[in-house]
């Protein structure tokens, strides 16, 4: 039997929260430990400690990263709670809180992330991307129909749905052309 990990103490939770606001603004590539101790107000030795290992801090940045993830998801899962709204409808909300600008930095480390865990796939990454899409087909599964849900067309339709939403994201993020790539995904989910 494996004993489950401690809940983290209110300093580790202050640090996770200081280091992730820090790494939104300067991104997880090149992080160094004694830069971002210096900017949360604390040491390597502490952040050691608390985390386990550079690789433990990492893990721990991406599951709260997630997390805002995961959030701004259920509130799409909860559009559809009493009916599906339909892919459509649900996907033009998503797309209008990744084109708020106020998201551009949060969604830039989740793309750092994505692309990290692809290239290292055994690393402090290990499964990011393969969550976050489990995540996002799970939500577009809510807003079909159950007839539908379940079938291979279903299936394909959401694929399609999340590709044009990843698509644009990385468009917007590479641009920052918010009206054409917002036009195109008006275009594109514009029947609801």
């Amino acid at each position: 039997m494996t004993a489950e990990a401690a809940p983290p103490s209110a300093r580790q939770a202050e640090l996770l929260e200081a280091a992730y606001q820090y790494v939104i603004e300067h991104g997880l590539a090149d992080l160094s430990l004694r830069p971002l101790a210096a900017a949360v107000g604390s040491s390597p030795r502490v952040l050691l400690y608390l985390f386990g290992s550079k690789d433990g801090l990492v893990r721990a940045l991406l599951a709260r990263a997630r997390l805002d993830e995961l959030q701004m998801l259920e509130r799409m899962r909860d559009l559809g709670a009493d009916r599906p709204a339909g892919l459509g409808a649900v996907a033009a909300q998503v797309w209008t809180w990744l084109a708020a600008p106020e998201h551009r930095a949060l969604l830039t480390l989740w793309v750092e992330g994505y692309s990290r865990s692809l290239l290292n796939p055994d690393g402090p990454w290990a499964g990011f991307a393969r969550a976050t899409v489990e995540d996002w087909l799970a939500v577009l599964a809510g807003a079909q129909p159950a007839a539908e849900r379940h079938t291979e067309a279903g299936r394909a339709e959401r694929a399609l749905v999340l590709a044009v939403l990843r698509g644009a994201l990385l468009d917007l993020l590479a641009t920052g052309d918010a009206d054409r790539v917002g036009a195109a995904v008006n275009r594109q989910f514009a029947d609801g």
